[in-house]
């Protein structure tokens, strides 16, 4: 029992640090192409630093193809960043976010899809609730173009993160922190032509956000959330995924005065508890964005943060 209360302790911890992590975005005042670069440096060195620090590298279970996948997983998931961060300057971290969190369904939809996995009458009710909430949050209307273009990037970026996650899983014999690093690691070469230097250069307090972005968001979150995942259930940590948007949304009203309306607000708890049924239900705990939010014992987890 007091395994598992570390472990939760761990993982709210983990769940409110990644909340926080569209504010660092906004605040680094760099563009999503230079966010993404430099938090997947400042993320190699601090997940570098740690497997060096705890003897993962020797015995790190990596074939040719298995580390093909963590590399082609990579790419899809510096692409889910790029986008999901263009989406909070289109629109607003609360509102990318909850969308950003349909990512269960694409996953649901892949599975079925790709590895042929049988969707049941349950998770296809589910999968309707979860559509008639992501109507309500939405919000669209006519000529709102910001809203249309948030949108379309949040769903883009959701579909990547469940490309990542099947691509991800199909990796077995690795620590999930060495996958992770493989991943974060893809993104420095990938982005390097897209970064724009002049533009860091003047970024004066928002090179802080950056760091904050890689040690933080990337190196102390991932290593949270990956010792929380071996000391809880599935179930728990299903729960416990979903502290991630309400921190998110909490944020940015106190630091943006940013809130969805009445209308949307409705359909936030439809794709909340849609996504916790079909998570349970597929006995699938959700892990970081970089092992794919997966890895070794999270590799075979659908993963969760952003």
């Amino acid at each position: 029992m007091r395994n598992e209360t570390r472990g939760t302790l761990e993982l709210i911890l983990a769940m409110v640090l990644s909340g926080t992590l569209g504010v660092f975005v906004v605040e680094s005042g760099a563009s999503p192409f230079t966010v993404v670069f430099f938090r997947c440096l400042f993320g190699a060195v601090a997940l570098g630093a740690y497997g060096l620090a705890r003897g993962f590298f020797a015995g790190h279970g990596f074939t040719a193809g298995k580390l093909g996948l963590a590399v082609l997983g990579g790419v899809f998931i510096v692409g889910n960043w790029v986008l999901l961060f263009e989406a909070y300057e289109v629109t607003s971290i609360s509102f990318a976010t909850v969308v950003y969190h349909t990512q269960p369904f694409f996953l649901v939809l892949l599975g079925a899809a790709v590895l042929r996995e049988r969707i049941g009458r349950a998770t296809v009710g589910w999968l309707v609730v979860a559509f008639a909430g992501l109507v309500l949050v939405s919000g669209v209307r006519p000529g709102d173009t910001a809203s249309v273009v948030g949108l379309g990037l949040a769903l883009a970026a959701a579909v990547l993160y469940a490309v990542a996650t099947v691509v991800t899983k199909r990796i077995s014999g690795v620590r999930p922190h060495l996958i992770a690093l493989v991943q974060v690691t893809v993104g420095i070469p990938l982005l390097l032509p897209f970064v724009d230097f002049g533009e860091a250069a003047g970024l004066g307090a928002g090179w802080g956000w950056l760091a904050g972005l890689g040690l933080l968001h990337t190196g102390v979150m991932y290593v949270l959330m990956y010792a929380a995942y071996a000391k809880l259930p599935t179930a728990r940590i299903a729960v416990l995924a979903f502290t991630y948007p309400a921190v998110a949304m909490l944020a940015d009203w106190l630091v943006y005065g940013h809130h969805i309306g009445l209308v949307q607000a409705l359909g936030v708890p439809l794709i909340v508890l849609a996504g916790l049924r079909v998570t349970r239900a597929r006995g699938a705990a959700p892990a970081p964005r970089t092992g794919a939010h997966a890895g070794a014992g999270a590799s075979r987890v659908a993963t969760r943060s952003a």
